[in-house]
């Protein structure tokens, strides 16, 4: 045990080290020391957070409030994550109100690259969970804290599977009053413009069967924040902002196209106004 947590002391070290001196080379105007440096720094928060995460779950667990870890998880990642590489989500226009004053209903956000989880750590209210491929239920750390904090995996090379994790969250969701956010284009775009990929139906239907609001969460692009292409990853604030909720009481499974491609369409006209606002081009704005 002792050579064990040597060994570790003499990691966390060289770690330290490494990431300290990439933002010292940043500093004088090399873009690729700031992608490597802010890369190690955010790799290591959220390693600690999970930790945390994980501590946070089973001492929740004990009085019956582990669905309130992610929510207190995601504050301290969201305040670690601007103190470590200088990324800020904002929330503009006030739009914050619709998050506290809705649940539980069906958050639903576009997904643009892996700094997204820092878009959920901002805009994660209390009492939701997020959903996640069955997959990251084996990660060290992370997996755990998701499986002990009320995460839903879904399996999404199997349709049954998937369809009763959506029926048993449309259940959990109302007995729970708890929310619950889902990416709905799938996978990141890595768009380097106002873009969104096509939606996946999945939350849609999830919504309309639990009865619930689905809520929709809009992110400007931030290309110029974080590119791993361009191996490009800066300081940078982007702003978000929350629609207003989008009601599905008396629909049924027939509505879930009309719904998809009508939430889609708000969602984009949303992004591409976000992108015409200053901070909007700040954040998709490449700095060199």
């Amino acid at each position: 045990m002792h050579t064990f947590l040597l060994y570790l002391l003499r990691f966390l070290s060289f770690y330290l080290g490494l990431t300290t001196s990439l933002f010292a080379l940043s500093s004088l105007g090399l873009s690729t020391a700031s992608f490597y440096a802010r890369c190690l720094s955010s790799y290591l928060t959220l390693i600690l957070c999970a930790i945390y995460g994980v501590l946070v779950s089973v001492l929740l667990r004990l009085f019956g409030r582990h669905r309130l870890a992610q929510h207190l998880t995601a504050r301290a990642f969201h305040y670690s994550m601007r103190l470590s590489t200088g990324v800020e989500f904002v929330i503009v226009d006030g739009s914050e109100k619709h998050l506290s004053s809705h649940r539980p209903c069906v958050i639903i956000g576009n997904h643009q690259s892996e700094l997204d989880v820092l878009l959920l750590a901002r805009i994660f209210p209390p009492w939701c969970s997020v959903t996640a491929k069955s997959s990251l239920k084996r990660t060290p750390f992370l997996g755990w804290f998701m499986a002990l904090s009320g995460t839903i995996f879904i399996d999404r090379s199997n349709s049954v599977s998937a369809l009763k994790a959506f029926e048993g969250a449309a259940r959990e969701m109302n007995k729970q009053r708890q929310s619950v956010f889902i990416f709905p284009e799938g996978t990141r775009s890595y768009a380097k413009g106002p873009e969104l990929a096509p939606f996946k139906k999945g939350a849609f239907h999830l919504a309309v069967k639990a009865g619930v609001d689905v809520m929709p969460v809009v992110c400007a692009n931030y290309w110029g924040v974080l590119a791993a292409g361009e191996r490009r990853f800066r300081a940078g604030k982007v702003p978000v902002k929350v629609l207003p909720p989008i009601p599905t009481k008396g629909l049924t499974a027939s509505d879930v196209d009309h719904l998809t491609r009508t939430t889609r369409e708000k969602m984009l006209d949303a992004l591409i106004a976000l992108g015409d606002t200053p901070e909007g081009k700040e954040a998709a704005r490449a700095i060199l």
